[in-house]
């Protein structure tokens, strides 16, 4: 080896070993990614963020400012709660549970339920959180407003299933994540979905929405279809007011003839408009007339009628009830209003539904703090303890029509079981389907049971009335 060459050699050995290049590469991880990750894929069904909550800002201010929207929106309330709702459980200690959470100085459920249901109309949406003591489970119930909703979080594997909330962040940039309260155990969701609840550490809340899909997280509101119409009737309303001061305007025209332009325009600077009492001289030479504009006002009516009709059949709301009777007599107004009943009937079973998922929540809290356990069982329900939400009715029944009807389907099914040509269950449930029509309820098989029953009672006792006071004399020799 030269000279040379051990130079380089030690020179090598003393030099610094050199880092190997690597192209820099990251990858952003989301402690909760899976949240967003469905399995069913996802959804596109919702409104975008920004017309969510434009729909409501729009909901509300229609709702204050427009006579036809705010109508829209409080006639379904006055219907489903004008006379009152009430929950009802036959167990007697889970019903004084359930009034002292209706009448909680918090809840005051009695004022504010009125208030959930206006706003789920407006808002399409309703999350309350839930709040238990931890000694006596007495639950009180907070307020979510939507517009604090970023995110309705769908179970991975059912996109129908909701089971988080998400809220936007405050000014500390801490966001809130409330677990959505089902009444079952959490063994109803899979282990993965299990997981993911148990990152909603903030609390437990009630979450529920109106006119969305089965793979939309959010509800719509009830005036999100009809608003820019009810903002167009209003405009148009508005601009009638303009026309009807235009129809209440008049001017004199004056009529000289024979007169020259100069002789014309020297009459114009002379002449001035009589005031309301005034006598007015002139010679033939001169015509005075009052003209008033022909504005068409009775097209203007018939195009109001168009646009509001066009509103309330969007609703489901016939036109008398907005104070355009038309050529309406009572029986047409009565079928008139069927559909809308119908329509107010589905709401009413929603609600019922929301109303007893928060009683059967409050009861299980009642007995058991914590939450560990299910007192309600949802595939064997306890009759005891299973409430109900109690709604008055939507309309009052014209019962004359249908106790007529009962009595003559009474008498054609006993004349039916008398001849052999029909069994008397179903005779029974012949009589029941009339019966409730006029709000009785019960069952054929049971009524029938009880009804032979009774009969032999009856007729058992009519052969000892028939019996003789004393047996003649002789007799028993």
């Amino acid at each position: 080896m030269s000279i040379l060459d051990k130079i380089t050699t030690i020179w090598r050995r003393a030099e610094p070993a050199v880092a190997p290049v690597r192209e820099a590469f990251g990858r952003t991880i989301d402690a909760d990614e899976q949240d967003w990750r469905p399995l069913t894929g996802d959804s596109n069904r919702d409104l975008p963020v920004l017309t969510q909550s434009r729909m409501r800002e729009i909901a509300a201010w229609l709702w204050q400012t427009n006579l036809l929207a705010n109508r829209l929106i409080e006639l379904p309330v006055a219907y489903l709660l004008a006379e009152g709702v009430a929950l009802t459980v036959p167990d007697p200690e889970a019903q004084q549970t359930l009034d002292a959470f209706w009448r909680d100085p918090i809840n005051k459920l009695d004022i504010k339920l009125p208030k959930k249901v206006r706003e789920m109309a407006l808002y399409g949406e309703q999350c309350w959180p839930a709040f238990v003591n931890p000694v006596s489970g007495h639950v009180r119930l907070g307020y979510l407003d939507p517009a604090q909703i970023e995110t309705v979080v769908t179970d991975p594997d059912n996109a129908e299933q909701p089971i988080g909330i998400v809220t936007v962040k405050n000014k500390h940039g801490q966001a809130r994540r409330y677990r959505i309260i089902i009444n079952g155990p959490e063994t109803c969701f899979s282990p993965r979905t299990v997981a993911i609840r148990a990152s909603f550490t903030d609390g437990e809340c009630f979450y529920c929405n109106i006119n969305a899909l089965s793979n939309g997280r959010r509800g719509r509101s009830d005036l999100l279809a009809q608003a820019d119409w009810l903002d167009a009737y209003e405009q148009f309303m508005f601009g009638e007011i303009d026309r009807n001061n235009f129809l209440r305007a008049f001017l004199w025209d004056v009529t000289l003839k024979g007169a020259t332009p100069e002789e014309v325009e020297q009459r114009a600077k002379q002449i001035h408009a009589p005031a309301p009492g005034s006598v007015r001289v002139h010679n033939d030479a001169e015509t005075w007339e009052t003209v008033t504009p022909d504005l068409k006002a009775v097209d203007a009516a018939e195009a109001a009628r168009l646009f509001r009709n066009h509103i309330l059949g969007g609703a489901t709301i016939p036109e008398h009830w907005h104070g355009g009777g038309g050529d309406v007599n009572r029986a047409t107004a009565n079928s008139m209003g069927e559909p809308t009943f119908k329509m107010y009937s589905m709401r009413q079973r929603e609600w019922k539904h929301i109303l007893e998922e928060v009683a059967t929540f409050v009861i299980n809290r009642h007995y058991d703090p914590t939450g560990r356990e299910v007192l309600i069982d949802i595939l064997r329900p306890d009759p005891e303890f299973t409430p109900e939400a109690v709604f008055p009715e939507l309309t009052t029944r014209d019962t004359t029509q249908y106790a007529a009807a009962l009595q003559q389907v009474v008498a054609a099914c006993a004349l039916a079981v008398e001849r052999g040509l029909m069994p008397e269950l179903l005779a029974g449930r012949i009589i029941q389907t009339v019966a409730a029509r006029l709000g009785v309820e019960y069952d054929a098989a049971e009524a029938l049971a009880e009804a032979r029953t009774e009969a032999a009672k009856r007729q058992e006792a009519d052969v000892f009335t028939d019996l003789p006071d004393a047996l003649p004399a002789g007799a028993g020799e």
